[in-house]
């Protein structure tokens, strides 16, 4: 078992001869059979000291990998029989994701026949060490990329890896860690944060769920995480170099790959991207931490969704999406963003209903996995991602709508947000908000404490409304809709009261208190003319 903080010395003992500098390189690899997995031979060699677990797991990889390279092409690494299709979009798709290597020393595990080694070095990596445990592999990447300047090819098994201490910038594979156990991603999460120089980068790409390729496979020892899984490994993650220092992992964003949503209507190609850090042990939570680990819990959205109805977490469930959505006259072909997109209902209903390509985006990987659990089945046009709202960037004039439920209400600058969002619109593209408002004035103490306990930053309708005509917009309506907010709370607190006892044999009698008591204080702030609820339209002006 690997220790939360991962204590090796500051040099490795087996690395690659291209990150040692002044010292002598490693001796070249033993010449093998064509078919040879180094990997095999490194696991054989310490079979002292390597658990039986890890023994069968590497023993029952090697043997699936013989199994599907014999051949070195595109469609044996893919194990799809549209790989030639899927790799000549999904490749700079993913380089696109993974962003700028300029001038970066890359580590490329995992790397095969090297579909993405010349990639990296076309986009300007310094170096790049391309790591694979077949043989054949290595071979056939050599013979491909090995006039690149700078890029070594290396035979090993990730799992016996050890690179020299903060010696790459970069740590880059393409399905990779679904074919290690549990107990290797997690000792290898914690030496990648020893090889990252500060500030480095982790970025991988991942099956999740369930299999992509359409290729047969008699056996098939894939482990297809929750992505969730993913993220509370290498967030654990730690550790300490020989310096003292402690160094964690920050996730940046989870994409979908979406050639694979475009082709196949599958969101379970997902890449993962994670900056390193210096810590300490006494951590500081990040935003997306607390709202996964105080108001947006996975027991807690799901209580949500039992009473918003199955996919929503925001007011009014489909009956309020139903009435907003339309409102944008949605045309098929659109591309929708959903700013907070929660568990994806509103996404779905978008996208079957009118033919529109959606991307939802939220911070709390809680809600996002449970809508990528909720999309293999949908299979509709529809991509998530976790990301941050307030730094994300797309290009200029991307979306025909964008959409949001209930959710700027957590953005101190809403100013400089949709500012940001008006330059994602098309020209006369159309924005719709829903949010949490407050009465005009100053509070009372006890709503002002409800506001700062969960973080919110709140406006009056009219209020809001100038800030999205001060951030550019155009026929901007802001509504007070606090009428149907009201109306559906009432709705949504009878029939909680009413299917008590179905909703005890799902939640416990305090998630019932929770839910109930939650609905009867949001009650008495409308009652009280303090909490309001508005409804915002505006566009992007046809020309500046």
């Amino acid at each position: 078992t690997v220790s939360n903080v991962f204590d090796v010395p500051g040099r490795g003992s087996r690395g690659s001869e291209i990150w040692r500098e002044g010292e002598a390189a490693m001796a070249p690899a033993t010449p093998a059979a064509t078919m040879q997995a180094c990997g095999e031979t490194m696991v054989q060699g310490k079979d002292g000291e390597a658990s039986h677990e890890k023994r069968t797991e590497r023993a029952v990889q090697t043997k699936y990998w013989f199994e599907h390279s014999q051949e070195t092409t595109i469609n044996a690494m893919m194990l799809d029989s549209q790989a030639d299709m899927l790799d000549k979009e999904e490749r700079p798709e993913v380089m696109r994701l993974l962003g700028d290597v300029k001038g970066k020393d890359v580590l490329e595990l995992g790397a095969g026949i090297g579909r993405f080694t010349g990639e990296l070095k076309v986009q300007g990596a310094k170096k790049v060490a391309a790591v694979d445990f077949m043989q054949n592999l290595v071979d056939e990447n050599r013979k491909t990329h090995g006039h690149l300047e700078g890029t070594e090819f290396l035979c090993a098994d990730v799992t016996e890896l050890d690179f020299p201490a903060n010696s790459v910038d970069v740590v880059f594979s393409n399905w990779l860690l679904m074919y290690l156990s549990d107990e290797e991603v997690k000792e290898l999460a914690c030496k990648m944060l020893l090889w990252l120089r500060p500030g480095g980068r982790v970025f991988f790409r991942e099956s999740c769920f369930q299999q992509s390729g359409d290729k047969k496979r008699q056996e098939n020892p894939t482990h297809y995480r929750n992505p969730r899984e993913y993220i509370q490994i290498f967030e654990d993650a730690q550790a300490r170099a020989t310096d003292g220092k402690l160094s964690q992992y920050r996730l940046e964003s989870v994409h979908c790959v979406d050639t694979y949503v475009k082709y196949k209507k599958n969101q379970n190609q997902l890449c993962f991207s994670w900056r390193s850090k210096e810590t300490s042990l006494s951590r500081t939570p990040s935003f997306r931490h607390f709202l996964d680990n105080q108001q947006y819990k996975v027991n807690g959205i799901l209580r949500y969704e039992r009473i918003f109805g199955e996919g929503y977490v925001s007011t009014g469930g489909f009956e309020t999406t139903k009435d907003f959505v339309s409102m944008l006259d949605l045309k098929p072909g659109q591309k929708v963003l959903d700013v907070g997109c929660g568990i994806g209902g509103g996404d779905f209903y978008m996208a079957k209903e009118f033919g529109v390509s959606v991307h939802g985006l939220d911070l709390s990987s809680n809600m996002v996995t449970i809508a990528l659990e909720r999309a293999v089945k949908q299979r509709c046009d529809v991509r998530f991602e976790i990301s941050d709202c307030t730094t994300r960037d797309f290009d200029e004039n991307s979306f025909d709508v964008i959409y949001s439920r209930d959710t700027i209400l957590h953005i101190q600058d809403k100013l400089t947000l949709y500012q940001r969002l008006l330059r994602f619109l098309k020209p006369g593209g159309k924005l719709l908000v829903s949010d949490y408002c407050k009465a005009p004035g100053e509070p009372t103490e006890q709503f002002a404490a409800y506001i700062a306990q969960r973080g919110y930053d709140l406006h009056s309708v009219e209020e809001y409304g100038k800030i999205l005509e001060e951030a550019g917009f155009k026929n901007v309506v802001a509504e007070d809709r606090t009428w149907q907010f009201k109306e559906s709370l009432e709705r949504e607190l009878a029939i909680a009261e009413a299917d008590k006892e179905g909703f005890l044999r799902e939640f416990t009698a305090e998630d019932f208190a929770a839910v109930v008591n939650g609905w009867r204080e949001k009650l008495e702030r409308v009652h009280s003319n303090q909490q309001k609820w508005g409804l915002f339209l505006a566009e992007k002006p046809k020309s500046s």
